[in-house]
C-alpha cells in the first residue's frame, strides 16, 4: 500500500500517513521490517517501511489524537512501561525510542507475556520483558535501569500510587511520567471526573507537577491520560 508520509508537527518519531483511500492515520518507522505486531497495516515509503498507529488499540495513540501537547518519549531514551500487555503500544515506544533507547516491559499476565516476547521481543533488541507485578517494584529492582520516563497503563485500583513507588525507584531527576487513569478499574460508583482528580491529587502530594490532562473519548470509554513530571 501507498501513502504520502509527513513527520507529526510536534512528536519526533511520530508520522501522519495519507492513505491511497484518503484516510489519514497516525504511525511509526518499523523497527523490524516485514513485521506487523498486532495486525496493523505497513506501508512502504521508498526504502523506509511504517507502521499505522490504531487509537483504538492503543491509548497513547488516542491522546495525540486528543491534542496531547507534549510527549517526553524520543529517541535515545529509556521508558519503563508498567502494563505491557501484549505489547500494542509497546511496539510503537520502540519506534519512536529507535536502536539507541530502551524500554523496559513490565507485564505480570503469563499468556501476556509470552505473546509480547513471541510478537516483539524476538524481533527488536530495545524491548526488554519483565514479568512482575507493578505493586511491587523492589521485586525487579535489579533489572531495571534509571529511566526518563514511566509510561503506566494498568487495571489496578491504585494506578497514582504504583506509578509515583515506581518513580521513587527508577525515575531520573526531572523525568517525566504518563499515566492513562481507568476510572472503571478504580472505583465504578464514582463519576470518571472525580475519579481522575483523586489520582491527580495523590500524583500531586507525591511531588509531581501536571502537565496535562487528556480524556480519551472516542477511542476509550472513561479513561483519562496524565502527563506528570517530577518537581
Amino acid at each position: 500500500m501507498g501513502a504520502n508520509v509527513r513527520p507529526h508537527d510536534q512528536f519526533d518519531g511520530v508520522y501522519w500517513l495519507s492513505l491511497e483511500d484518503g484516510s489519514r492515520r497516525l504511525a511509526t518507522r518499523n523497527l523490524s521490517a516485514g513485521i506487523a505486531v498486532y495486525g496493523e497495516v505497513l506501508v512502504k515509503d521508498g526504502d523506509v517501511e511504517y507502521r499505522t498507529w490504531d487509537a483504538f488499540r492503543s491509548k497513547l495513540a488516542a491522546a495525540i489524537l486528543r491534542n496531547l501537547e507534549s510527549l517526553p518519549i524520543s529517541a535515545g531514551k529509556s521508558v519503563l512501561y508498567l502494563g505491557a500487555a501484549s505489547g500494542t503500544t509497546a511496539s510503537h515506544v520502540s519506534d519512536i525510542l529507535q536502536e539507541s533507547g530502551r524500554i523496559f516491559c513490565v507485564e505480570f499476565a503469563q499468556r501476556s507475556m509470552r505473546e509480547l516476547i513471541d510478537g516483539l521481543c524476538q524481533h527488536r533488541d530495545n524491548v526488554y520483558p519483565i514479568l512482575a507485578d507493578a505493586r511491587l517494584p523492589e521485586k525487579y529492582r535489579s533489572l531495571v535501569n534509571p529511566v526518563d520516563v514511566i509510561y503506566c497503563d494498568i487495571a489496578q485500583p491504585e494506578q497514582a500510587k504504583i506509578l509515583a513507588d515506581n518513580a521513587d525507584l527508577f525515575l531520573k531527576p526531572g523525568g517525566s511520567g504518563l499515566i492513562t487513569i481507568k476510572s472503571r478499574s478504580i472505583d465504578v460508583t464514582m463519576n470518571p471526573s472525580d475519579v481522575f482528580k483523586k489520582e491527580i491529587e495523590i500524583l500531586r502530594k507525591r511531588k509531581f507537577t501536571i502537565r496535562q490532562t487528556v480524556r480519551l473519548e472516542p477511542y476509550e470509554k472513561d479513561h483519562a491520560l496524565v502527563h506528570v513530571a517530577q518537581e
